[in-house]
C-alpha cells in the first residue's frame, strides 16, 4: 500500500540538503562582488551578492557645483545598475542549487 506511493522522508531529506546548499551559497556570495559604471565610467559602484553597496568612486571631473542634478543622475543610474547585476548574479548562483526551480520568496 505505502510501497509504491512517494518518499515523503526522501524528499524531505532533498529539502533540508537544499536548503543547506542555499545557506552556503548565500554565505558565498557575500563575498562575490560585481561593479556597474555609467558616464564612460565616470562614476561606478561596487555590490556584494547580499546586495551591499560595498564601493562608490566617483572621478572628480563629473563633481560640478553648478550641476549637481547631473551627479545625482549618474549616481541613481550606476546604484541602480550595480544593484540589478548583484540580483542577477544571486539569480544565477542559486538556479544552480535548485536545479532551475524559481522557488518564491528565496531569491
Amino acid at each position: 500500500m505505502f510501497g509504491k506511493g512517494p518518499n515523503i522522508q526522501g524528499l524531505m531529506k532533498q529539502a533540508q540538503k537544499m536548503q543547506e546548499k542555499m545557506a552556503q551559497t548565500q554565505e558565498e556570495l557575500k563575498k562575490k562582488t560585481v561593479e556597474a559604471s555609467v558616464g564612460g565610467g565616470v562614476i561606478s559602484v561596487t555590490f556584494n551578492g547580499a546586495q551591499e553597496l560595498l564601493k562608490i568612486t566617483i572621478n572628480k571631473e563629473v563633481v560640478d557645483p553648478e550641476d549637481v542634478d547631473t551627479l545625482q543622475d549618474l549616481l541613481l543610474a550606476a546604484v541602480n545598475e550595480g544593484l540589478k547585476k548583484s540580483q542577477e548574479m544571486v539569480q544565477e548562483e542559486m538556479s544552480k542549487v535548485t536545479g532551475g526551480l524559481n522557488i518564491p520568496g528565496l531569491f
